[in-house]
């Protein structure tokens, strides 16, 4: 029986999604702020995470980089701040996936189900050798990437996403291509998070992200690395 845990201040909320998690054959756990939620991490450390962003004292932004420190445990954000959508598809924290409230018992559960059934099997993309193209040197063996001099300081994600790009300079990778390489099929269907990504890059990598010279966008087709020389 996979174990579910609940952090949520709202206490009808949170009671009601620990019960049709319970109806839907789940072990649910529960905990109203961030802190007893951690205590529950590393003690008897769930399946998935269902994390409120707006938690007093620690909010939710705060306690994902704690809980992916303790563990990969999948997170899904539940969150009421849709002006804060792309920081939380974000997934730069460490979120495997966001709903917004309100929502339907049934869409919390079909999200809830994909996660798990993604969390389980690897991308098919697996970076081992290090490349040069151009100024970028990356290591995958030792999660090291330098621009020139300067140290790139990138999320999982970033790096393999970087390194697909690099490693076939000049070669343009459609979308559907990154999401199946780099996240898995199980994000088929989802290119936002390619397109947030690809921006966290451009901002890190790029002089200037709004004129992009090393990553490029081309247009009706994807994404291509171009080495900047």
């Amino acid at each position: 029986m996979k174990k579910i845990l609940v952090i949520d201040d709202d206490t009808l909320m949170r009671r009601s999604m620990a019960y049709n998690l319970e109806q839907a054959g789940y072990k649910a756990f529960t905990a109203a702020n961030a802190e007893d939620g951690l205590e529950i991490v590393r003690n008897s450390p769930p399946d998935l995470v269902l994390l409120d962003i707006g938690l007093p004292e620690m909010d939710g932004l705060d306690a994902i980089k704690q809980i992916k420190s303790i563990s990969p445990i999948p997170v899904i954000f539940v969150t009421a701040r849709r002006r804060e959508l792309d920081e939380v598809v974000g997934l730069e924290l460490g979120a495997d996936d966001y709903i917004t409230k309100p929502f339907d018992h049934d869409v919390l559960l079909a999200h809830i189900k994909a996660v798990l059934r993604r969390s389980a099997p690897a991308a098919e993309f697996a970076p081992t050798n290090p490349i040069q193209a151009g100024a970028l040197f990356m290591d995958p063996v030792t999660h090291t990437a330098r621009l020139a001099k300067k140290t790139l300081d990138l999320s999982p994600r970033e790096f393999d996403l970087l390194y697909l790009l690099a490693r076939d300079r000049n070669q343009v990778k459609s979308t559907s291509e990154i999401l199946s390489q780099v996240w898995g099929a199980e994000y088929y269907g989802e290119p936002q998070v390619v397109y947030v990504h690809i921006r966290w890059l451009r901002k890190k990598i790029e002089a200037d992200p709004n004129h992009p010279s090393l990553i490029l966008t081309v247009r009706g087709v994807g994404y291509k690395f171009s080495g900047g020389d």
